[in-house]
């Protein structure tokens, strides 16, 4: 049954990435993701809630979604950590752009030319379990 729940997640383009406040309230976003080996890889502006909330609590939830961040799917368990290190943050780009490709490319000289790129926090969400 959880297989069935990855792979529906896997097949889309957004995901609704819930963390958690330190009410322990969750708040979700749509964000763009990329699996690669046992993670999901996404990335956000470094000063976005999300980043602040996963230096609090590394909990968080995922579900398929769309764009606009209307649930597609059901709320899954996980954990989500930022990645730190600049080999971490390659594996993570190279996956989004895997996935992602022209839109990605797009997406990344905008983020160049007006020096987000630089600003940019990489999050690793680990793949939900058996």
């Amino acid at each position: 049954m959880k297989q069935d729940k990855i792979k529906s997640l896997e097949g889309g383009n957004y995901l609704s990435f819930s963390t958690r406040r330190k009410s322990g309230e969750f708040v979700a976003t749509p964000v763009w993701f990329a699996p690669d080996g046992d993670s999901y890889y996404l990335f956000s502006a470094g000063n976005a809630g999300k980043v602040k909330r996963l230096r609090n609590f590394s909990e968080a939830r995922i579900a398929a979604c769309t764009a606009s961040g209307r649930l597609t799917g059901d709320w899954l368990e996980t954990k989500a950590w930022l990645l730190e290190k600049p080999a971490d943050n390659a594996r993570a780009l190279k996956a989004l752009r895997r996935k992602y490709g022209w839109q990605m490319a797009i997406g990344d000289c905008f983020a160049s030319l007006t020096g987000r790129m630089g600003r940019r926090q990489y999050i690793r969400v680990e793949r939900p379990g058996e």
